[in-house]
């Protein structure tokens, strides 16, 4: 991809970022786009603290760090500037989140057909080599301008 083309996506994948409210809300930043892959971090903020005893982040912003580097993979890997939409996403939970760290997930878009593309994600804290959850999912492959009739419809 000419590096023009590379601009753009970054920064269209910057302003989807900005766009959605609680990836704002938690800090996100892009760290990398480009071919397939995203990188997107977020830092600790006592605000998302899933168990006060403990410190550890709740699994919902980990979910929604990983869905919005999910998304921003795909954007990376399409060959058009249409935003996209998860369909699908299964995320693992592996361990918790150290407290006090900035996490990062990693996302890369591995397979597109006409109307899906499909993602694999790890999310890390400074302990890279342990993961703190993987996902898997199917996003759209673009807008979905043309839409279509469903088969099951019925008139």
């Amino acid at each position: 991809m000419p590096s023009d083309a590379a601009d753009i996506k970054a920064r269209i994948a910057s302003q989807f970022i900005a766009r959605i409210p609680h990836s704002s809300e938690l800090g996100m930043q892009l760290e990398e786009i480009g071919h397939g892959v995203a990188v997107i971090s977020m830092p600790y903020d006592k605000r998302f603290i899933g168990d006060l005893r403990t410190g550890v982040i709740h699994g919902g912003a980990i979910s929604a760090l990983m869905d919005t580097c999910s998304g921003a993979a795909v954007v990376g890997a399409i060959q058009t500037l249409d935003e996209t939409a998860t369909l699908d996403l299964r995320i693992d939970y592996m361990r918790p989140a150290t407290p006090g760290q900035r996490i990062t997930a990693r996302a890369t878009c591995y397979h597109v057909t006409r109307t899906v593309a499909f993602v694999r994600a790890i999310a890390y804290d400074d302990d890279s080599e342990t993961p703190i959850a993987t996902a898997a999912g199917a996003f759209t492959n673009g807008s979905g301008g043309e839409m279509r009739r469903s088969s099951e419809a019925t008139s």
